[in-house]
């Protein structure tokens, strides 16, 4: 028997490119987290880059001069709400974390007292099956109260730490205004120390994905701040009007960051809230977050097909999977990151997707084939 060796030195190549590609990825994810700011700022840069072209049109000044116009408004816009949802963070935080074994006693004699009042005869549920419910459900609320009060007084170190956050805005706001200023300088740079080859064999591919990945970076940034926005403003109106909302900021870039997550949205936080309230007599309450939540949907739904030219295209399965993939390996940041690696692989492999991963790898006949048409 002849081992056709050129067959699976091929074949070990592209296995070995499949694997390059995957750790790549996962040590790029790890330098993003490491470099926050300057992710950060890239995608700031995104977001104002139309503004920053559209002062250049109208007023025909130089990109450096309408970079610092713009830079200038957006830099005292971030410092304004940094300082602005430190201070009202740690206030909601520390009263929530106060209060948190109320609100959990509360839930939990809610539930007894549905319990006791509900007629289980009728369905005819054994009482060891009541016991065990109950029992659980307990369970189940001290487990959430534990992961909640780990989350506040992480949040609440987070927010007190001020010498941190104050050299991480600083390296933000200046990788900001370089990346704005000198975008074309920057880009020659990089352009000058990569090796010719790659250029010309991986330029293309390479500005087709930071052209996919970021639209989609810069779309999805846009839209969970005009979710924030909306939710918080929404959410305040409530409160000033004398609706019982304690914690609007908390409340507000919790719903921002479920609408982030790809299959989920504002409706997976705000439809059980507004139930709850209606259950717990506050129907006005829950009326009122329904009209916001509609709201919600309608902004989203007008601006994301003029903001989001290529959806991920690919099955909701596979980016619940991919979701679920990123929580169990990076926790909740995962569920963000879990999307986003998806969209790169599948433009990275777009010709083994196309053809069938395995089959692309594997099967002589492709390799045959594409021998032949070289």
């Amino acid at each position: 028997m002849i081992v056709d060796m050129s067959y699976w030195t091929r074949v070990f190549r592209r296995i070995l490119y499949v694997v390059f590609t995957i750790v790549g990825l996962f040590l790029a994810f790890k330098l993003s987290i490491f470099y926050m700011p300057f992710l950060v700022a890239f995608i700031i840069s995104l977001i104002i880059e139309p503004l920053i072209r559209l002062i250049m049109r109208k007023t025909k000044f130089t990109r450096k001069t309408s970079s610092i116009i713009i830079f200038v408004i957006v830099s005292a816009i971030i410092l304004g709400s940094l300082i602005w949802g430190i201070i009202t963070l740690f206030s909601e935080a520390s009263n929530l974390l106060q209060g948190l074994n109320f609100y959990f006693d509360k839930a939990y004699s809610k539930f007894q007292s549905f319990i006791t009042s509900f007629d289980f005869d009728k369905i005819k549920v054994p009482n060891e099956v009541l016991g065990i419910l109950q029992d659980s459900t307990g369970g189940i609320l001290n487990s959430i109260s534990i992961w909640v009060r780990e989350f506040l007084n992480g949040l609440i170190g987070v927010v007190t730490s001020i010498p941190e956050i104050s050299i991480y805005f600083v390296i933000t706001v200046m990788a900001l205004y370089f990346i704005c200023v000198d975008k074309v300088y920057i880009l020659d740079q990089v352009e000058h120390h990569i090796p010719s080859l790659w250029v010309k064999r991986v330029g293309k591919h390479l500005r087709d994905l930071i052209k996919t990945l970021g639209g989609y970076l810069k779309a999805e940034a846009t839209l969970i701040l005009v979710s924030f926005v909306i939710s918080l403003i929404g959410l305040y109106l409530f409160k000033i009007v004398g609706l019982n909302v304690e914690y609007p900021l908390l409340m507000a870039i919790f719903i921002g960051f479920v609408d982030a997550l790809p299959i989920l949205g504002s409706g997976t936080v705000m439809v059980p809230w507004a139930i709850i309230c209606g259950l717990n007599g506050d129907l006005v309450l829950g009326i009122a977050i329904i009209v916001l939540l509609i709201v919600l949907s309608t902004a989203r739904q007008f601006l994301e097909p003029r903001l989001v030219s290529k959806h991920i295209g690919v099955h909701p399965i596979f980016t619940l999977i991919a979701m679920y993939t990123g929580f169990k390996v990076w926790g909740i940041l995962g569920l963000l990151a879990g999307p986003i690696i998806l969209i790169i692989l599948k433009n990275v492999f777009a010709s083994l997707i196309d053809g069938g991963v395995m089959k692309t790898i594997f099967d002589k006949r492709e390799s045959k084939r594409k021998r032949d048409s070289y």
